[in-house]
């Protein structure tokens, strides 16, 4: 492993041997349907509680990307898993039905990110053989808990996003892919002095505009080097904020997409500024992300999961939302592949007496020095399986 800045990269880059995404209702109804690999249409899950259902649709995707993998829940040396609830209560009550070591995290709607950054670097690290990361959300329970129960029927603002009801699973090995983990930057706890707890894009984009920045002072890249830097639920607001803050730092986005615009249909599901929640980015990286790596549809992509860090009692007291963003590198190829490619296209280059590919200049052009801104059950039915 090779450490510059905030970022790590892998020399022998771990691969992701099995994925998995469980959707709900709404997620039934959107441009992602068929490619979960299971569909949950009672929200409930026949539990009493919005909090039960939704450590249900956890243990459904733990249980599909084992089941996908061929292991046994004890072929896992750990799993690094959280959600949006109280004290990650979704996630542990999870694990209460599998005896493997568990981490819990909690940072937000960077969780996923966060999980699978860790678990790559404990594999690449020769600590553990199989680690899985997971996050999960639930709509119901997330709007009782940080907004107002839906009996009151308070009206949506336009800078609002939709909690995905989901989650995503996926396990890590130094034997799988592709896909494979070719580096991880861990984010920076960001302020941008967002209080509104209905504009949760504009709180998170500073943050994500960071860690973006620092992957690419850190290693040279370009991002024209990837097919897509994907961002987790900044949704409407937050992508135009984040392009914007790029832009002025010297670092345009032409590739840009967010899992929040991803999930949901804008036009047709009413959910406002788009998708939202710990199980969005989750669910978008196991069902659309990672089988088209594996499919080779993509062939490098960076992968965000972006948080807002406050909780029900700061936002009661006034205080502002902070964010955070963790970045995860992914890649259809092993770096030897894409050397020996690139050898071949110069060697094919020179024959044809044509020059050799020009190398991507660093990544940052005209940014200042300092990077980033500094402001103070039941199941309903199974998608088709990638």
């Amino acid at each position: 492993m090779q450490k510059k800045g905030d970022t790590i990269r892998f020399a022998q880059p771990p691969g992701i041997v099995s994925y998995a995404a469980v959707g709900g209702k709404k997620e039934a109804e959107g441009p992602l349907a068929d490619a979960f690999d299971l569909l949950v249409t009672d929200s409930r899950c026949g539990e009493k509680t919005w909090e039960k259902a939704e450590s249900d649709f956890a243990r459904y995707g733990l249980e599909t990307a084992l089941k996908k993998a061929r292991l046994q829940p004890d072929a896992l040396d750990a799993v690094f898993a959280g959600d949006l609830q109280c004290q990650c209560t979704a996630s542990a009550y999870t694990m209460r039905g599998f005896d493997v070591p568990y981490l819990g995290l909690y940072g937000a709607c960077s969780t996923m990110a966060e999980g699978l950054a860790l678990a790559s670097c404990l594999v690449a690290g020769g600590m553990m053989r199989h680690a899985a990361a997971m996050s999960s959300s639930h709509f119901c329970a997330a709007e009782r808990q940080f907004r107002t129960p839906l009996d009151y029927g308070g009206k949506r603002t336009p800078t609002a996003q939709w909690t995905v009801t989901g989650a995503g699973c996926a396990i890590v090995s130094p034997d799988g892919g592709p896909p494979y983990v070719r580096g991880v930057t861990f984010g920076r706890v960001r302020d941008y002095e967002i209080t509104d707890i209905n504009n949760m894009g504009a709180a998170m984009a500073p943050a994500a505009c960071e860690t973006i920045l620092r992957y690419f002072e850190d290693t040279s890249e370009a991002p024209e080097a990837f097919d897509a830097i994907y961002t987790g639920d900044l949704g409407l607001v937050g992508s135009k904020l984040l392009l914007q803050l790029l832009e002025q730092a010297g670092l345009p986005l032409q590739n840009h997409k967010d899992c929040g615009l991803i999930v949901y249909d804008r036009e047709t599901q009413n959910v406002q500024a788009g998708g939202s929640g710990a199980g969005c980015s989750a669910a978008v990286l196991c069902c659309h992300v990672l089988p088209a790596l594996r499919a080779g549809q993509l062939k490098r992509v960076l992968f965000l999961s972006t948080g807002a860090l406050m909780s029900q009692t700061t936002f009661l007291q006034g205080e502002s939302i902070p964010g955070i963003a963790h970045l995860v590198e992914l890649s259809a190829t092993l770096p030897e592949q894409n050397e020996k490619a690139a050898r071949q296209t110069d060697a094919a280059a020179q024959a044809a007496g044509s020059p050799k590919r020009q190398k991507h200049a660093a990544g940052r052009p005209g940014a200042a020095a300092e990077p980033g801104p500094r402001p103070q059950k039941q199941p309903g039915k199974e998608g088709a399986a990638q």
